[in-house]
């Protein structure tokens, strides 16, 4: 049995009022909580040993490289990823935007003839096609878009069903043998539904292409093994599975890491630079990772991994089913319609509707004077808001610290708003 009261315990914010009410805390889709033991780790790198990392022979240069090494080596344990030395697959990124915007600009660079022959199975010319779908988050959607733009691609996607899932089942038509990319996403950010990605991910390799992963909304929720999916690449961020701010992960199949050209450029990703003739860049990880890293973060974000899987991910998951089958209960509620698998089946606790005749600010806004946090908006994804014949919708997004008591207060909550605004 887990023990939810010790976990919320656990996180400090949770332990005030919001307008004179507990705080009940719905928007983890957005970005999750901090347990102590997060925001401990980042304030104690600062205090005992902050330095850059893979540069100086000092004694705090070799602690913090040590550090942010394990800490990727955490992170990769999470998501069945390699971390030993040599076979890094884990890339540190900004975050899963920075990591797919790496992607579409080193595939940019390969069209360009960047990175040699090796590099030659990234570059696109026109004739061929990206893959995306109808439910993908803009930060998807946006960089494989101007991928296509710059290189004369062809921009196709999955179409969704009623319920707003990838039409997988359609992969064979959409994916054709002029494919060289797919990007979507394991869990829709809107509708919660689980991608089921088996389908696509054969026939992207069927013709010959790569397969990329969102993989945001799946990591903190429900066990993923990267290795196992057989992706090409993946991205998620570090905030949303109860980490820090500022840092993500790009994984990648180690020989396509070795064949993709850089996207980024300056110190410690390169190996020998001149003015003269172009500069011979290092292997991965750190030809992606020019710069100064925020090492800090990382290191909090392999406590953040070190701690879900402390918890163990299927209980988290185990967790989170109870609370989304507690969300679903709006679908009872008068005037509200859910944006999304209407049962628990495949799904994750996230869960948006729409309030009838009320607009979603108005619904936050209520709900928030109630001390409810939730996220209003399109929530960076508007084609899927087109497909259901929305502009903006309201939704609560559930972590391992809600109880069916944060559930029932929101359902609670939303049964007074159109009472409140339309009587």
């Amino acid at each position: 049995m887990t023990d939810i009261t010790a976990i919320r315990d656990q996180f400090p914010i949770l332990d005030q009022q919001i307008n004179g009410h507990p705080l009940v805390y719905l928007d983890s889709g957005a970005t999750a909580q901090k347990p102590q033991c997060v925001i401990d780790a980042e304030s104690r790198f600062y205090e005992t040993v902050n330095a850059g990392v893979h540069r100086g022979a000092h004694t705090l240069a070799g602690l913090s490289t040590v550090a942010f090494e394990q800490a990727r080596a955490k992170v990769a344990t999470l998501v069945g990823a390699s971390a030993e030395e040599g076979n890094e697959e884990l890339v540190v990124t900004m975050g899963a935007t920075d990591g797919l915007n790496t992607l579409a600009t080193a595939f940019g660079n390969a069209s360009l003839g960047r990175g040699g022959k090796v590099a030659e199975r990234f570059a696109l010319k026109p004739g061929d096609e990206i893959v995306v779908s109808r439910a993908e988050h803009h930060s998807v959607l946006l960089p494989f878009q101007e991928l296509a733009s710059r290189t004369g691609a062809t921009l196709k996607w999955f179409d969704l069903d009623d319920d707003g899932r990838i039409l997988s089942n359609t992969a064979d038509e959409v994916i054709t043998e002029r494919t060289k990319v797919v990007a979507v996403t394991h869990v829709g950010n809107v509708t919660g539904a689980i991608t089921d990605i088996a389908p696509i991910i054969k026939r992207t390799h069927e013709v010959g292409g790569v397969f990329i992963l969102d993989a945001c909304q799946s990591v903190p929720h429900i066990p993923v093994d990267f290795h196992a999916l057989d992706v090409d690449f993946a991205v998620f961020s570090a905030h949303k599975m109860y980490g820090p701010t500022g840092v993500g992960f790009l994984y990648g199949k180690r020989d396509l890491l070795e064949a993709l050209p850089p996207a980024k450029f300056g110190g410690s990703m390169v190996e020998l630079a001149f003015v003269d003739r172009p500069a011979q860049y290092m292997a991965p990880p750190a030809r992606f990772e020019a710069g100064t890293q925020p090492v800090a973060q990382v290191v909090a974000a392999g406590v953040a991994a070190e701690w879900m899987m402390g918890i163990g991910i299927e209980t988290i998951a185990g967790h989170e089913r109870i609370i989304t089958e507690e969300l679903l209960r709006l679908a009872e509620v008068d005037g509200v319609r859910i944006l999304g698998p209407q049962d628990g089946t495949n799904r994750i606790g996230t869960v948006a509707f729409e309030v009838d005749g009320v607009h979603p600010h108005d619904v936050g806004q209520y709900i928030d004077a109630q001390g409810i946090a939730i996220r209003v908006g399109h929530h960076c994804a508007q084609p899927i808001h087109r497909h259901f014949g929305v502009f903006a919708s309201n939704r609560a997004s559930s972590g391992i610290y809600n109880t069916p008591e944060d559930a029932q207060a929101l359902v609670e909550a939303v049964e007074g708003v159109r009472r409140f605004f339309l009587q």
